[in-house]
């Protein structure tokens, strides 16, 4: 009873507080339970310091770098925190309530696919059903879970086989993450109407149908975006109905899990499972309130493994752009393009998740410095952008791609694709277990691929081209291990060695496993009993040099692997 009443008594300060700390802010934007603000780094101090710890606390939007302001959403969670750095702010308008409804909603009197509104929650559901009837044989609406508020979050799965497994890469277009950036919410549902009202009479379209598993979700956050109720996006707020920054939200490879402090939201989770379930290759995210193709990494200063592949397509985007666009359209930082952690770092964002965890291709696109622009607006929205839409996409059919399969069988393998002396970082990719099937995304030039999977010989193949706008096709089929000793070699793989931060271990065999880190004086520094069928090890307070891992598995076999620690 004692604890209970605790509890309570500290629920009671914790609203007390609340209130008082937003007690010189409008009621409507309490109940909306963040703030929008504005105000001026200190030239005095190191910008990429203050900026990493700005983020620990708020969510910045945007950062000019010359004059150094930042435009930034803070919570009600987080408010006390922010004061207390004691930057002089200015209150903003929140952008989702600087237009009046009449400049956002659906006229009547003009027909639906006007394209000049922005859908309400039923008129969503609608369009998106209407999407699936319409066009049965190459398009299904598919709910992967409900937000918070109990909101479908709806994909859209378009091609011309999907009601069965291919070998078609997969390929995903989502938006609007941050609720009150809306542009990219509109462009993907049109997007979706272009793909299936073209499909067999564009060539291009239907190349596209017919060889990409495309899949779209115009909206991420469903409960930031009806904020304000379910009849309009007028009141959209960035953070969802907790208040809480889902594009903050993920694991990061820098910061690990949960680093803004919270908990995995019920969208981000149903996201990572989703993810985690397909197989993509390639996606996009859509926001608002710049005009730039950000391309990874947003959490550290390194450049990705495929940092000269990221320039030429988010490249391409811009200048595809520019050719159809105002000259004052998508010309921020790089002329339309910036890796992200130069222009600034963030933390448990979407893109670095997708392509550290997920081995795939995500690029965040802002595409429009307004984050919620005047429905009229929506239709040149759509013109200066949708060739880029259709080039971006287009990309996931390039590079080197094929089937692993096993020699003896024929048998599909799920088996690792590494670029040797390219790759890191998480960058290789694996191929599908149920169909065999990998895509390696590569700038034009030579490489060398060596395919890997446990219970089999790995195979390298030492010269492969890879051709920009080209694809190179290249089947491996890769020996069983039949022989007893050679298999005691391998019932674990343990890579990446030389490491750093982490090392992982995948078991060839499920059961319970001992694995022990011996320093080269036989010291234990970590053991791990695990059942599970991967194992990652921290390596961040392990100093550099040279390391053993014992590996005893239940059924009596052992072995040792040598570790490197750089």
């Amino acid at each position: 009873m004692k604890n209970y009443t605790i509890s309570f008594i500290l629920l009671i300060a914790l609203f007390i507080s609340a209130i008082n700390v937003y007690s010189q802010f409008p009621d409507e934007l309490i109940a909306r339970k963040e703030i929008f603000v504005e105000f001026n780094l200190n030239s005095a101090t190191d910008t990429k310091a203050q900026l990493e710890k700005l983020n620990k606390v708020i969510s910045i939007s945007d950062f000019d770098i010359e004059d150094l302001r930042v435009e930034a959403y803070v919570s009600i969670n987080k408010y006390d925190e922010f004061n207390e750095l004691g930057y002089n702010y200015k209150l903003l308008t929140p952008p989702s309530m600087l237009l009046s409804r009449a400049d956002l909603d659906k006229d009547e009197s003009k027909g639906v696919n006007e394209w000049d509104y922005y859908p309400n929650w039923q008129q969503y559901n609608d369009m998106m059903q209407q999407f699936a009837d319409g066009y049965p044989t190459i398009c299904e609406l598919i709910s992967i879970g409900q937000s918070a508020e109990g909101r479908d979050i709806l994909f859209l799965h378009i091609g011309d086989s999907i009601d069965t497994e291919t070998n078609e890469p997969e390929f995903m277009y989502t938006s609007s993450i941050h609720g009150d950036e809306l542009t990219g919410y509109v462009l993907t549902l049109r997007l979706a109407d272009y793909l299936l009202s073209n499909y067999g009479n564009d060539e291009r379209v239907t190349n596209l149908v017919d060889n990409v598993d495309i899949w779209i979700n115009p909206m991420a956050n469903p409960d930031g975006t009806f904020a304000g109720g379910n009849n309009s996006v007028y009141g959209a707020t960035r953070f969802n109905s907790n208040g809480v920054d889902m594009n903050r939200n993920y694991p990061d490879p820098e910061d690990g899990p949960h680093p803004d402090g919270n908990a995995y939201q019920q969208a981000t989770t149903l996201f990572m499972n989703f993810a985690s379930e397909r197989d993509f290759v390639m996606s996009a995210n859509f926001h608002g309130g710049a005009e730039v193709i950000n391309y990874p990494w947003d959490t550290w200063s390194k450049l990705s493994a495929d940092d000269d592949w990221w320039y030429f397509v988010s490249r391409e985007y811009a200048d595809t752009v520019h050719q159809y666009a105002p000259a004052y359209y998508m010309r921020d930082l790089d002329n339309g393009v910036t890796n992200g952690y130069q222009w600034y770092s963030i933390s448990g964002g979407r893109q670095d998740y997708m392509n550290y965890y997920q081995h795939c291709r995500e690029v965040t696109a802002e595409i429009s410095s307004t984050k919620l622009p005047s429905a009229s607006q929506l239709p040149d929205f759509w013109n200066w952008n949708y060739r880029s839409l259709l080039n971006y996409m287009e990309q996931v059919l390039y590079g080197v791609r094929g089937l692993v399969t096993n020699a003896s069988n024929g048998n599909t393998i799920k088996a690792k694709v590494f670029a040797n002396s390219h790759d890191f970082d998480e960058s290789y990719v694996y191929s599908t277990a149920s169909n065999g099937n990998y895509q390696r995304l590569l700038k034009s030039g030579l490489y060398s691929l060596t395919f890997s999977a446990l219970g089999y010989y790995d195979k390298t193949v030492p010269m492969v081209a890879a051709i920009d706008y080209g694809t190179t096709i290249l089947n491996v089929q890769l020996e069983p291990i039949t022989s007893i000793v050679d298999a005691k070699k391998v019932f674990a793989r343990v890579y990446p060695n030389p490491a750093s931060q982490y090392v992982k271990l995948d078991f060839a065999h499920d059961g319970e496993h001992t694995v022990q880190l011996i320093d080269i004086q036989g010291k234990v520094i970590s053991e791990f009993l695990t059942s599970e069928t991967q194992l990652q090890i921290p390596l961040d307070n392990v100093s550099p040099g040279k390391y053993l891992i014992s590996i005893k598995a239940f059924s009596g076999d052992s072995f040792v692997v040598n570790l490197v620690v750089n």
